[in-house]
């Protein structure tokens, strides 16, 4: 598997190209499946995230070429023929499940696995599957498996979501594009994320408004075609570089960043006292000489993202004073403290509620990856670290960030994988 070996203290320096968002890549691999023909995505980031999908689609009966070099995806789904999707596949990333609409409206029947992921919490697929019900599928679930079809094509319906999910919100606006009627989709999530996918399907001639609002509204149509499409930043990758500067004293130049997708977290860092510029797709970054203590609260878009929590509590434990960070997302994602602790962090928990007491100088440790974004806050802690840190289970890490290591070492980081 592999770790990474820090050996902190030194300032980043430089300049950094963020790369496409995974978040946004793995619902326009899903969305090809709508079309019958040969979809092109560009600026695809190379993860394994992306690979399993891509293996996933070729499951299917799709033929996929991942050009790396070029970071371009084609993906021809005329002999798509599959329903099933692998339970190896599925079972190793959640955004896995985002097959079943497209398939289900395609094919009229999919049948897939109770998907896998970060273990941070209860993530049900309920609404999904809710969604899926309003607009006329019978939906069955067994042996580990969730299956849903429907007679003819899916029909138009006002779903409601009792929580604005990221994934039902994609996974039924990409049902909806072929259905008959008018879907309206209530409390939807208004992620980047969802605009880019909207986005995407307009290009392959879905009718759909109101994408980036909590309230979407589709016409379907007959039949969509291939489209060619760029992907959106990745604004938490370039969440976790902004937090990196200010922890290491640093001064960078954020390259392929929209500002915009960031409000919050340069709203906090700038709260505790980082120098932070916006430009046209490019943030610049330059850390104080001491950072001041912030409360943060997590909130769905375009709140303070759950994903760069673990991140923000690593910041927070070298800042001057106490900080509290209240996680309202994922009742399960404070694992990275444990580890954090090990370095040195001086952080308590109370229920949903961190409450850190900063101004720590972390010493290096071995320390493990235990989720995505909990490696990510390990990567940062250690940069700033005394002495050596080792991280093991970076295949947490791979799943979300491209070439961490490389990036950072042009910015003159000590990190080495091994």
């Amino acid at each position: 598997m592999g770790v990474f070996i820090i050996d902190g203290g030194i300032p980043l320096k430089g300049t950094v190209r963020i790369s496409g968002a995974k978040n946004a890549i793995l619902p326009a691999l899903a969305a090809c499946l709508l079309t019958e023909g040969k979809s092109v995505l560009r600026d695809v980031p190379d993860l394994e995230d992306v690979h399993t999908m891509c293996d996933l689609l070729a499951s299917l009966g799709a033929k996929v070429d991942f050009n790396v070099e070029k970071r371009e995806i084609s993906i021809d789904t005329n002999s798509v023929t599959e329903y099933t999707a692998p339970y190896e596949l599925v079972n190793s990333i959640r955004g896995s499940f985002l097959v079943m609409g497209p398939l289900l409206a395609r094919k009229g029947r999919a049948r897939v696995p109770l998907p896998g992921g970060c273990a941070i919490g209860s993530r049900p697929v309920d609404l999904h599957l809710k969604g899926f019900s309003a607009l006329g599928a019978t939906i069955n679930t067994g042996h580990g498996y969730v299956e849903a079809h429907v007679k003819g094509r899916l029909t138009g319906a006002r779903v409601y979501l009792d929580f604005p999910s990221v994934g039902a919100t994609e996974n039924i606006l990409m049902a909806s594009v072929l259905a008959k009627g008018q879907t309206v989709i209530e409390n939807a999530a208004t992620e980047p994320e969802i605009v880019d996918l909207a986005t995407m399907l307009v290009s392959m001639g879905a009718n759909v408004t109101g994408a980036g609002t909590d309230t979407i509204r589709v016409i379907g149509t007959d039949k969509l075609t291939p489209a060619e499409h760029i992907v959106i930043p990745d604004r938490i990758e370039a969440g976790t570089f902004m937090l990196a500067a200010a922890m290491t004293g640093g001064e960078i130049t954020i390259e392929n960043a929209m500002s915009d997708h960031l409000k919050p977290v340069i709203a906090k860092l700038r709260e505790s006292g980082v120098e932070i510029a916006e430009e046209l797709n490019c943030i610049y970054v330059k850390a104080p000489e001491r950072t001041k203590a912030v409360d943060v609260k997590t909130h769905p878009y375009p709140g303070f993202p759950t994903d760069m929590q673990a991140q923000m509590t690593a910041y927070l434990s070298q800042a001057e004073g106490t900080s509290m960070v209240v996680e309202t997302i994922f009742e399960n994602r404070f694992m990275h403290i444990s580890e954090l602790k090990r370095m040195g962090a001086r952080i308590k928990i109370d229920g949903r509620t961190a409450i850190i007491e900063g101004g720590v100088r972390f010493l290096g440790a071995q320390v493990r990856a235990t989720d995505l974004r909990a490696g990510a806050a390990l990567i940062l802690a250690g940069l700033c670290a005394k002495d050596r840190t080792e991280i093991s289970d970076i295949y947490h890490i791979d799943r979300g960030y491209e070439s961490m290591e490389k990036k950072l070492q042009t910015l003159g980081a000590r990190i080495v994988r091994v």
